[in-house]
């Protein structure tokens, strides 16, 4: 799974607007969305928000947790606590994205909370990166991924995969009737 898929997948989480139009319930696959009235905030998927604000027929509502208090105090937290701590949503990083690039208009402190998302990103995957290096140096055969993010474990999933693939052929060639330490595909 790429960036771009995870992403896709995040579009689906739903996000408060105020449109400027008047429409009758919409029924879709996914659900009934509506009725929209000028002026009354309504719940729609973030691909539906983002595609009437392009046209211009709505603005969207930051969801709560995008408030610079609350993502300082995120910040701190995730900085303090060793384990990594629950996010507000399990898309924060791709919804700040998406919300911030096509949205910054509806948004207060726009460039704030821009600055404090990606360093609660980058806090976070530090501490993912020193997990990961822990984790292959104790030569562990599995993980508890507590609290992390689809685009987290899509971050780091390449390295894992290539590191535990390497610690069992190492693994197996140490075992009793291997072929003499070497590597079976090389």
């Amino acid at each position: 799974m790429d960036p771009s898929e995870v992403e896709f997948i995040a579009e689906k989480e739903v996000v408060q607007i105020i449109p400027n139009f008047s429409l009758d319930k919409i029924y879709l696959i996914g659900g009934d969305l509506g009725p929209f009235n000028p002026g009354l905030p309504v719940s729609v998927p973030v691909w539906l928000a983002l595609n009437l604000k392009q046209r211009q027929k709505c603005s969207i509502v930051p969801p709560e947790w995008m408030d610079i208090d609350k993502l300082e105090e995120m910040r701190e937290l995730e900085r303090k606590e060793d384990a990594f701590t629950p996010v507000p949503s399990p898309y924060y990083m791709e919804l700040t994205k998406l919300l911030l690039n096509h949205s910054s208009d509806n948004i207060p402190k726009a460039d704030e909370i821009r600055t404090l998302v990606k360093d609660i990103w980058d806090t976070r995957i530090a501490k993912l990166r020193l997990s990961a290096d822990s984790f292959i140096n104790q030569q562990e055969a599995h993980a508890k991924l507590d609290n992390l993010t689809l685009m987290e474990i899509n971050t780091i999933r390449a390295f894992l995969l290539d590191s535990l693939n390497c610690m069992y052929k190492l693994r197996s060639n140490l075992q009793p009737g291997s072929t003499k330490g070497q590597f079976s595909d090389y």
